[in-house]
């Protein structure tokens, strides 16, 4: 059992390694400050590429070290929080470490002072925010005071005013949150894994290397609590052998594991005696991921005793998730998705596999930096989607994924019709658009992260909003 509350923070001197261009960052200075800390932010990017978070932080007691680390402020440091993106081996870590400073993360800050115990986590590949968001949304129908954070764009630490020692609180939790709660033995009562597929490769050894980060949401529970598994993962499902809680599985294609279940055209929950049942046509989201998500979510809501009619209505509601396969808007009878969270090969896959029975063709927008990660996958959905007459072009964002991306598709020897390469995001769009025709789709799903082109995947997601929402003067074409 963790120890909840318990953190002197007044007076300490404090050093954020890692501002970033997301509120984590932003959101453990300000609340560190607010606790009477002595802070220091540092990061490698300069003030000028920061100015976004620095705006939000302006006239606070916060003395900066941009565009550099320097050793003697991690040696003089009593306390270092480290940033996610931050690699666990970096040097700097290592000399904080051996100068006596106390390494957290703002994750694990979260957890040694949230005064619930009622935790739900969710990681995993692919799906993550969609599972997070649609539990929220779940136990939210139930219980108004749920609390949604994690790796959301918002800082965890910002929500603590509003959790009380019953509350419950949902967290999407990355790999590398995960890796920070791993070293200090830290997991959660209730927690769920939804696919594993390879990712982040450029900072992980291997996919086992990778996997085991992800082990640590469960790897610390009690055998009280509750893990739940995907049993359609081969990688997944191998969690099991070492999970010490009960597991509970969701599958879309078995229906004789202890969990959540798809069967009928139903989402069936089968477990320990209890079994309830709901209409999968509840669900508005497209696509057997939004299937497979809502599984591990209805698991996740009834194994925190969640009813039955709270876990419909929030089904109902649920409209999905920006960024993720939204719909931006439909012109001249085009249908524009924004899939910018799909930075890898694996996430594209899905969205082609959301729209294969979609009358409209698809114009993808694939392409972006490198994550050392293999495309074969990818191309053999993409020349699968063409062979189908489904696919009418990929159009190109350059990157340094992108020439691998190009030859893999081309290994594949189907002919895929291509719109061309561009390193200006505005032409790729508008090219994007000319090559539509009414009831297609121009789909955004990259395989790829952002870096180069963008500042991350979600100012990729809003310039692509933006775009389209401008393409309002275009003239119409027919088929």
């Amino acid at each position: 059992m963790r120890e909840q509350g318990r953190l002197e923070l007044k007076g300490k001197k404090a050093l954020v390694m890692g501002l970033g261009l997301h509120d984590g960052g932003l959101g453990v200075a300000r609340f560190l400050v607010e606790q009477g800390a002595d802070v220091t932010v540092t990061d490698l990017r300069t003030e000028e590429v920061l100015a976004p978070t620095l705006e939000k932080l302006q006239g606070l007691p916060i003395k900066y070290v941009l565009g550099e680390h320097r050793e003697s402020d991690f040696k003089d440091a009593e306390l270092v929080i480290r940033n996610p993106a931050v690699p666990r081996e970096s040097r700097f870590l290592k000399i904080a470490r051996e100068a006596g400073a106390s390494l957290e993360m703002e994750m694990t800050l979260f957890f040694k002072l949230c005064p619930s115990d009622f935790l739900l986590g969710i990681t995993g590949t692919r799906g993550k925010t969609s599972t997070t968001l649609l539990t929220g949304s779940l136990l939210q129908e139930w219980r108004p005071d749920t609390v949604i954070a994690g790796n959301l764009r918002v800082s965890a630490l910002a929500t603590l005013s509003r959790i009380t020692p019953d509350t419950p609180v949902v967290l999407e939790l990355s790999s590398w949150q995960l890796e920070g709660l791993g070293e200090q033995k830290l997991s959660l009562r209730f927690a769920a894994v939804t696919n594993m597929s390879p990712d982040h490769l450029n900072r992980y050894r291997d996919m086992a290397d990778y996997a085991d980060a992800k082990r640590n949401i469960y790897r610390w529970q009690q055998p009280g609590d509750i893990v739940v598994l995907n049993a359609d993962d081969a990688l997944v499902s191998t969690f099991a052998e070492d999970a010490p809680a009960r597991v509970a599985w969701t599958s879309l294609e078995r229906q004789d594991l202890a969990g959540a279940y798809l069967a009928d055209d139903r989402f069936i929950w089968d477990f320990e005696g209890q079994t309830e049942s709901y209409p999968a046509t509840l669900l508005k989201t497209p696509g057997r991921h939004s299937q497979a998500n809502a599984l591990t979510a209805i698991a996740l809501a009834k194994a925190a005793g969640c009813p039955q009619a709270a876990i419909e209505a929030g089904l109902s509601k649920f409209q999905g998730v920006a960024d993720r396969l939204e719909l931006v808007r439909e012109l001249d009878g085009v249908r524009f998705y924004n899939d910018t969270t799909a930075t890898s090969p694996a996430g594209t896959v899905v969205a082609l596999e959301a729209f294969e029975r979609d009358a409209g063709k698809i114009v993808l927008l694939a392409g972006g930096a490198d994550k050392n990660l293999d495309f074969a996958p990818l191309a053999l959905a993409v020349a699968t989607s063409a062979r189908a007459g489904q696919l009418r072009q990929i159009i190109y964002l350059e990157g340094t994924a992108t020439p691998r991306l190009r030859a893999a598709i081309e290994a594949t020897g189907t002919p895929v019709a291509t719109g061309g390469s561009y390193t200006n995001f505005r032409e790729a769009v508008l090219a994007a658009q000319s090559a539509a025709r009414p009831g297609d789709i121009v789909l955004l799903s990259p395989g790829a992260a952002s870096f180069g082109m963008f500042l991350h995947e979600f100012d990729r997601g809003t310039q692509f909003r933006h775009l389209v929402s401008e393409l309002t003067a275009q003239t119409t074409r027919t088929a």
